[in-house]
């Protein structure tokens, strides 16, 4: 089987637009961390494994009353008969003749406690392979032979004849034509030719609720879930790459911080040169700030740029200081200064200014606001080296190698100056033009600027 966890939609729906709203960067692998903390953030995807020919190596089987997977059709039957019988039969008990003949001992579990009957009784080996199959199918039939004993209590008989006094019989329900049937193995032969097909099915992939999966019935799956969770909590490769595709989608970027983490965000960082770029005064002071206070958060951003105005002075209750003494020396002395009105101030204009430039900054990758808190500004990118010229191939060395010798055996006509173009010419060619001392490059302001890599970071990004 293959095991797959798989974040929930509605979860990363939601954290995205936590992204997008506080516009700070969060490194992926935390986030998938923080989705395997819990079960309901994750659904885990059940597939079978195909064999080389293309068959199925183990199937899978759902049962469509309550979503429970199974590893075969057999114990989908007996869940079924035993969580929803009443859904399809009806038991009814009516009397009949108890077994004839003396019995002075019956076998019974020592693990249920259920009556078997005597070991010689026509019945005794199907009851017993039925009760090792519904209750005890993990434990070996021998093993589970072991524990049924012998009793002879007088008690125990005769609540096995009285048992036994007793016919139960099935009715069907849900069906066209009204039957009646007389054994439990006649119910699961019944079951399995009309109601099976419509119940149970057979999957290659099946995904379930992180708490459904947890609770699955069947011991195996349960395992293998758990073996994946602990093979994601040491790395959840598989999680942060599904993360990345459905963070993808809801178009957030990706960027490394010093080409290890990989980070989240709502921009790549994307380097701001406020040299070439026009941007307000407002914009300056914030990018200059972040550069000369390395680490900083927004909080000193504002507290630096717009700082709060002065609150207003407490007021002093009139009276309340006058004869105010403390009967209890441990309790203090009731406080005379009141509050001023209104305990959470709004942000003056000043700071909804900066606050407003500061997300226009980080939204266009010009500034990054990492998960801890800290601020920095976009990297200015290193120009890539130049690269290297690509050696001709043979047929192109020849030709080029002929051309020289050509042009090194030219005849130069007598009184011809040495700089002229040299005889056998095509008409119209020109020479070469003189370069120029001081010209030969262009000066660096008529050079454009490199072209950095896409995010502005010196890291690579994803």
């Amino acid at each position: 089987m293959n095991v797959t966890l798989v974040p929930e939609e509605k979860g990363v729906e939601s954290l995205a637009r936590q992204i997008r709203l506080t516009g700070r960067a969060y490194p992926i692998f935390d986030v998938a961390h923080l989705v395997l903390k819990r079960p309901d953030r994750y659904q885990v995807a059940f597939s079978v494994v195909k064999k080389p020919d293309g068959q199925v190596a183990h199937p899978l089987w759902v049962c469509n009353l309550d979503d429970t997977l199974w590893l075969s059709d057999q114990e989908a039957v007996n869940h079924i008969l035993r969580k929803h019988f009443e859904t399809f039969y009806k038991a009814e008990r009516t009397a009949t003749d108890p077994p004839k003949g003396t019995y002075t001992f019956v076998a019974q579990c020592s693990l249920s406690g259920a009556i078997l009957g005597p070991p010689n009784y026509h019945d005794y080996q199907n009851k017993l392979r039925k009760l090792h199959a519904e209750r005890f199918a993990r434990m070996p039939f021998e093993v589970y032979k072991a524990k049924v004993k012998i009793v002879k209590d007088e008690a125990v008989v005769k609540k096995w004849l009285e048992d036994q006094s007793w016919k139960t019989e099935y009715s069907c329900l849900n069906v066209s034509e009204a039957k009646t049937l007389g054994s439990r193995e006649e119910v699961e032969r019944h079951f399995r030719e009309v109601h099976f097909g419509n119940i149970v099915r057979a999957v290659e992939s099946h995904r379930l609720a992180g708490t459904a999966a947890q609770q699955l019935p069947t011991a195996a799956l349960r395992q293998l879930l758990r073996r994946a969770w602990d093979d994601q909590q040491r790395f959840p490769l598989r999680v942060v790459t599904t993360l990345s595709q459905q963070f993808a989608a809801h178009g957030l970027q990706f960027f490394k911080v010093n080409k290890t983490i990989t980070h989240v965000a709502v921009a790549r960082p994307h380097y701001l040169d406020l040299v070439a770029t026009p941007v307000s005064e407002g914009v300056k002071r914030i990018v200059d700030f972040i550069q000369m206070h390395p680490g900083c958060t927004r909080r000193n951003l504002i507290e630096a740029l717009a700082p709060a105005p002065a609150r207003p002075a407490a007021v002093e209750t009139p009276g309340a200081a006058e004869g105010a003494v403390a009967t209890d020396p441990g309790v203090a002395a009731p406080s005379s200064v009141v509050p001023p009105p209104g305990g959470l101030q709004e942000p003056a204009p000043e700071q909804t200014t900066v606050i407003a430039d500061l997300h226009w900054l980080i939204h266009q990758g010009h500034v990054i606001e990492f998960a801890n808190g800290k601020i920095e500004t976009a990297k200015k990118p290193v120009p890539k080296p130049p690269r290297p010229a690509t050696k001709p191939s043979g047929a192109e060395a020849a030709n080029a190698e002929n051309t020289a010798d050509a042009q090194a055996i030219a005849v130069v006509e007598p009184g011809s100056d040495a700089g002229s173009e040299p005889v056998g010419a095509p008409p119209g060619a020109l020479s070469p033009e003189p370069v120029r001392e001081g010209t030969a490059n262009a000066s660096p302001a008529e050079t454009p600027p490199p072209v950095g890599p896409a995010d502005g970071n010196p890291s690579a990004a994803n």
